[in-house]
């Protein structure tokens, strides 16, 4: 319901010293991105064999902006296997980096019905079996420093979304079943509490990005009232509250500054949220919220390919241009750091792995080609030398 102005500013004063309070959250471990943490490099990579490839075929320059890229550190993500498997794995990862003296930038990929049965479809098979693929996770990392991202669109792409179920995830135009969706909530709560309580881990659970999830409640779109949770709704009921912070744009193009304008004001709602048990925010609420970061939830931002901003299509070429799929001319962006410029960004983290590819994109066409390049692209996640090799040459700040 619309409120009166004369109510709202009333009430301005109030709701500023509610908001003052300390932090929703408070990390009950110590903080691995605190001071000038230097992150993890693999010491093999598939950049690395590329360069030693090229160099061997004479492409020198090629070969160069390879091993610059192989030098860069970038997220390790665990997609799979059993709990055994997957602990030994963490765990082998965490003795290399603890040799490095570096953190190690994690990532949790394995919810059931992951990415909706499309390019990365996968997941454990079963709620039982993630929460024990989880803990085995957790008992990887131990004791050691370092940052997890949970579960990369396991919030920001639900399968009660229309598009979800058109693509596999359920029946055409029609919601899938709620139960599936409150799973999700507490595969996710799950994995952030299980994470947060290891010592020295920092736990950053995936919000996608600035031009995907509005803020607030929307229609979902099934052409009768159903309301769909926006981010900050999302984000609350995937237990927010128990992590560190959220992560912004994982494997997508997104720009840095519309990234932190997005991700503060998707912390302000949050803040706003959580004190005042408001089920929405709007602008003139997110403006009764202090700046104080002490009081806000931070983010962290992949910074990966996003150094020269989103790929817009060519005008009425496609009926689906699928921007975020391998787009034609993108730059690598900003390295992996803590120093951003920004209170409330923790880090610049290469959580998507440069060169491998998004998947095997069509843009609407019959295909099989991606009608940018004339050739059938890679599945998702293989590596691409070639898209690697531009992102390289057009980073944003130059890679050499």
């Amino acid at each position: 319901m619309r409120r009166g102005i004369g109510i709202l500013a009333t009430a301005a004063t109030s709701i500023v010293a509610l908001l003052a309070a300390p932090p929703a959250q408070a990390l009950g471990h110590d903080d691995p991105l605190a001071g000038k943490a230097r992150f993890y490099v693999e010491p093999t990579t598939n950049a690395g064999r590329q360069a030693d490839i090229w160099a061997a075929a004479g492409r020198r320059a090629d070969a160069a902006h390879m091993r610059a890229l192989s030098k860069v550190s970038q997220a390790i993500w665990f997609t799979g296997g059993t709990p055994a498997e997957v602990r030994t794995s963490v765990r082998q990862t965490m003795v290399r980096a603890a040799k490095q003296h570096a953190v190690p930038v994690l990532v949790a990929y394995y919810v059931p019905g992951r990415d909706c049965s499309q390019y990365s479809a996968g997941g454990a098979p079963t709620e039982a079996a993630y929460r024990a693929w989880i803990d085995a996770f957790a008992k990887g990392v131990g004791g050691g420093r370092a940052v997890v991202i949970v579960e990369p669109d396991g919030l920001a792409l639900l399968s009660s979304e229309p598009w979800c179920n058109e693509g596999g995830g359920g029946t055409s135009g029609t919601p899938e079943d709620p139960a599936r969706v409150d799973e999700r909530f507490r595969e996710i709560n799950y994995a952030i509490g299980a994470l947060q309580r290891l010592p020295r881990t920092g736990v950053y659970v995936d919000s996608g990005h600035s031009d995907w999830q509005p803020l607030n409640d929307y229609d979902a779109g099934y052409g009768e009232p159903r309301a769909q949770l926006g981010m900050a709704g999302r984000l609350l009921k995937g237990g927010i509250a128990k992590a560190d912070g959220f992560a912004l744009n994982v494997s997508n193009y997104r720009s840095t500054d519309e990234l932190v304008s997005y991700g503060t004001r998707l912390s302000k709602c949050l803040r706003f949220r959580q004190k005042t048990g408001a089920t929405s925010c709007s602008d003139a609420d997110l403006a009764t919220v202090p700046d104080d970061p002490r009081g806000l939830t931070h983010f962290v931002l992949d910074t990966s390919r996003n150094g020269q901003g989103p790929w817009t299509p060519p005008a009425d070429k496609y009926t689906d241009p699928q921007v975020w799929c391998n787009p034609p001319g993108r730059g690598l962006g900003a390295r992996p750091s803590t120093r951003t410029g920004d209170p409330l960004v923790d880090a610049f983290l290469w959580i998507k792995r440069p060169g491998e590819s998004d998947g095997q994109c069509t843009r609407g066409t019959a295909g099989p080609e991606d009608p940018e390049y004339g050739v059938v692209d890679p599945a998702a996640g293989a590596w691409w030398p070639e898209y690697a090799l531009g992102l390289a040459q057009r980073a944003v700040p130059p890679l050499r």
